[in-house]
């Protein structure tokens, strides 16, 4: 562990209350080392990029637009191999809806042609830093400013899509399981080409919750099975998390104002929902 002088992220950073995007960068960048270069797009994590000549980071980087993460990324990842810089990490930290969203064709681009960039998506579920509209992260039934009443069609499988590009390492994890989040970073750094994880980073601002809640939220996410932990390395699926029993996702939404409006009919349907995909990851992962 490093001093807390010594660490790669300022103290001062004006991230919200209970900000899980802030715990998660700490812990990454400090498995990670200061032999990497960030990419940041526009979202709630360009308060680290900085502004003008001022920064939050202790490493070199550069903040470029929603859809094209991935894309400079990739440019900074040729020109050090030019160089001969094999062992300098490129790390791509944007959000879900620079990820799932509007930068998803720029990420499978760096997936298709292997270039070793490690990938990061801090999944808050919607875009807050702009006004909490509902991105293609934002869950069933959760509210948002553009979907008032709650959003009426399933997230995205991000997970799931970066698996199907067949690189070598993917990874789903969660500020609520640190210990977890950091062998899945450190996993994703070795990897021999592209390497995703998509970390669940729970927003009191924009989920409406007591920021002092902000790992019981994460961590019943996980019991409930509302996001499974698990890794799929060169192919092969492990939980990473196990789950004997899953606990209601009620307990999960009723912390919750953002489905605050979802009635016994709304509940059972996602609790349907998370029960029919834990059972279908277990059977992926025994086969």
């Amino acid at each position: 562990m490093r001093l807390e002088a010594d660490t790669l992220v300022s103290h001062g950073v004006s991230t919200c209350a209970g900000c899980g995007l802030e715990l998660a960068l700490r812990h990454i960048l400090e498995v990670l080392g200061d032999d990497t270069v960030i990419v940041i797009p526009p979202g709630c994590a360009a308060l680290f990029s900085g502004f003008g000549e001022e920064t939050a980071l202790r490493i070199p980087g550069i903040q470029g637009n929603l859809e094209n993460a991935a894309a400079l990324a990739a440019g900074i990842r040729a020109g050090f191999e030019v160089q001969g810089r094999e062992g300098t990490t490129v790390l791509a930290l944007a959000g879900d809806g620079a990820t799932v969203d509007i930068g998803l064709q720029s990420l499978s681009g760096v997936f298709e042609r292997g270039d070793r960039v490690l990938y990061v998506c801090y999944d808050n579920e919607a875009y807050m830093n702009t006004g909490i509209q509902g991105s293609g992260s934002t869950p069933l039934g959760a509210r948002t400013t553009t979907t008032p009443g709650g959003k009426d069609r399933p997230r995205k499988d991000m997970v799931a899509i970066a698996a199907a590009h067949r690189i070598p390492f993917v990874a789903s994890a969660s500020v609520g399981y640190i210990k977890d989040l950091r062998k899945k970073v450190k996993k994703a750094q070795e990897a021999p080409g592209p390497s995703y994880v998509h970390v669940h980073t729970p927003c009191p601002t924009g989920w409406f919750y007591d920021p002092a809640k902000t790992i019981e939220v994460a961590r019943l996410a996980v019991q409930t099975g509302l996001w499974p932990l698990y890794e799929i390395e060169d192919g092969r699926r492990s939980i990473t998390v196990s789950v004997s029993r899953l606990r209601p996702v009620e307990e999960y939404l009723r912390l919750q104002g953002r489905f605050n409006h979802l009635d016994e009919g709304d509940i059972e349907e996602i609790q349907t929902q998370a029960t029919a995909r834990h059972q279908s990851l277990l059977r992926e992962c025994e086969h």
